[in-house]
């Protein structure tokens, strides 16, 4: 049996300086978090995305499945699009994300996952902060115990 969903109608809302300022804020906020490519360029048989910090990437195009058939012409022809997200094409219909293209680099997703636990074991949250203060009361962390035989324990 189909159901059939009606498409609600919504009022008019005009937009007001406030939403303006908002929606800028917003997307001032996320352009600091995520990563926007600059530029691209082809180089060495490897792609170039260059970033805003002037940090860039170097990617093969060996292993790149999406880049197969590509002319010399058609890599001058890439360009950043999609707000820095993604690296397109227009003659060869590309859209592709560069995310996904560093996603394919084993080396460089150890060095993000590396860096991401690096910067997670930094952190410390209100109950670890809380556990620490109370051992800090007890007289901090207990001391090994050394047993006949010359190896520590844990007491």
């Amino acid at each position: 049996m189909k159901k059939i969903v009606k498409a609600k109608v919504l009022p008019y809302v005009p937009i007001t300086e406030a939403d303006i300022d908002k929606a800028i804020a917003r997307g001032r906020r996320l352009k600091r978090v995520y990563a926007n490519a600059s530029n691209v360029r082809y180089e060495n048989d490897c792609i170039s995305i260059g970033f805003g910090d002037g940090s860039r990437i170097m990617l093969p195009v060996a292993g790149l499945p999406e880049f197969e058939g590509f002319s010399l012409q058609d890599f001058q022809q890439l360009e950043v699009g999609y707000g820095g997200k993604a690296l397109c094409c227009e003659d060869r219909d590309l859209d592709v994300s560069i995310t996904g293209l560093i996603a394919t680099s084993q080396p460089l997703m150890e060095l993000a996952a590396s860096l991401v636990a690096s910067r997670n074991g930094r952190k410390s949250s209100a109950a670890k902060a809380a556990a620490a203060r109370a051992n800090g009361k007890k007289g901090g962390r207990p001391r090994k115990e050394v047993l006949d035989a010359g190896e520590p324990t844990d007491v």
